[in-house]
C-alpha cells in the first residue's frame, strides 16, 4: 500500500465525490498489489458506477497520456506518492442533465 496523501492535480467534480473517489483508491490500494493497476481500477470504477451510475472510467498507472471527453462536473486527475489515478464519466446520453449524469441533485440554496 502507498501511505502518501493523495494530491489533485486536476479537477471539476464536486468536493464529496472527489473525497469518495480518493476514498475508494485507498481501499483499493489496500485490497490489491500496487503493480495490479488493472484491479485497482476496477474496483475504483464497479465503486462509482454502483454510487453514481453507469459510464464511469478509471485509469490507474505510473506514467499514461490520455486524450478524453467527459461530462462536466465529472473528472478527477490525482496521484497517491508515484500511482496517478484518472476518473471521469463518459457522455453516453446527451440528453442527461449534469446532476442526472453524476447522480447529484443539488439543493437550491435559501437565501
Amino acid at each position: 500500500m502507498l501511505e502518501g496523501k493523495a494530491v489533485v492535480r486536476e479537477s471539476d467534480m464536486p468536493m464529496e465525490m472527489q473525497s469518495r473517489v480518493m476514498e475508494l483508491a485507498y481501499q483499493a490500494l489496500d485490497l490489491h498489489e500496487v503493480s495490479d493497476c488493472q484491479s485497482i481500477a476496477r474496483y475504483i470504477k464497479q465503486k462509482f458506477d454502483e454510487a453514481y451510475g453507469t459510464s464511469w472510467h478509471c485509469v490507474v498507472g505510473k506514467d499514461f497520456g490520455c486524450c478524453i471527453s467527459h461530462l462536466c462536473g465529472t473528472f478527477i486527475f490525482f496521484h497517491v506518492e508515484i500511482m496517478e489515478f484518472l476518473i471521469f464519466k463518459d457522455g453516453k446520453d446527451l440528453n442527461e442533465t449534469k446532476e442526472e449524469a453524476i447522480g447529484v441533485m443539488q439543493k437550491n440554496p435559501q437565501n
